[in-house]
């Protein structure tokens, strides 16, 4: 109103940017290695068509581990591209890895893992769960052998998992943020599992929010918030975003149909 009165029309926002860098992130992987390995080939390869005077900056929004067949798998698959000179790879924490730890403190927690998904987590470092679900001496066994399992290098890598990252006009998280609260100030509970109070709100937040836990049968690109987790471990569908500068671009790897049978 007020510059239709002046004559003078509003700027337009800037655009979103990453402040100079080349920045990808990776949604909710579960276990499917079979869709993360190509995934990263096709982001590293694209890296090499790149040209910028800081390395390419790649980032994981958690959900590593359960569901899928090859959670140990994917956890050595991330710590190998960490160890790239030409790439810094930052791992955040999802309410799954959250679950794997919290088993690792207290085996009482073993049933409520199994129930999202942790027996294939188990089954992928070679441990099976007890028969008797609610058998707590069965359970603290199930926890010792785990354990014994994990090798260090992956229990680090949980434990060293951040909340929180941002790039320029982004912030990458699990979940989301909680509206109306700084992102200084946001709670892991909210990182980790905030759902419909984020997804539904207007916004704008402080940045471009990306993030995954919620899957989509698309990516959603919008103003407010980008939304990664195409529900790899269902749909065989696993999602990255590029960003450059202003520019968004979806990456994807899709699982393998197998042969149509002959007659």
């Amino acid at each position: 109103m007020f510059s239709r009165l002046f004559g003078k029309p509003l700027p337009a926002p800037a655009p979103p940017s990453t402040a100079g860098r080349l920045v990808y992130a990776v949604g909710d992987v579960h276990g499917r290695l079979d869709l993360l390995q190509p995934l990263a080939a096709s982001l590293t390869a694209d890296m090499a068509q790149s040209a910028f005077a800081e390395r390419p900056l790649l980032v994981f929004l958690g959900d590593y581990v359960d569901r899928g067949p090859a959670s140990a798998g994917v956890i050595e698959l991330i710590l190998e591209l960490s160890t790239e000179a030409d790439i810094e790879v930052r791992a955040l924490k999802g309410n799954h890895e959250e679950a794997m730890l919290a088993f690792l403190d207290d085996p009482a927690f073993g049933a409520t893992w199994m129930a999202h998904g942790g027996a294939a987590t188990l089954a992928s470092y070679g441990v099976q769960p007890p028969a008797a679900r609610t058998d707590p001496e069965a359970w603290a066994e199930i926890r010792e052998a785990f354990a014994g399992a994990l090798p260090a290098t992956h229990l680090a890598f949980l434990q060293g998992l951040g909340l929180m990252t941002t790039v320029g006009d982004y912030a990458f998280v699990h979940a989301g943020v909680r509206p109306g609260v700084p992102l200084d100030r946001q709670s892991e509970h909210d990182l980790l599992w905030i759902r419909y109070e984020f997804l539904d709100a207007p916004g704008p937040f402080e940045k471009i929010v990306v993030h995954g836990h919620t899957p989509m049968e698309q990516p959603q690109l919008t103003l407010r918030r980008l939304g990664i987790d195409t529900g790899a471990y269902a749909t065989g569908v696993l999602t990255a975003v590029r960003l450059e500068g202003d520019s968004q671009r979806i990456i994807q790897a899709h699982a393998r149909k197998p042969a149509a049978a002959t007659a």
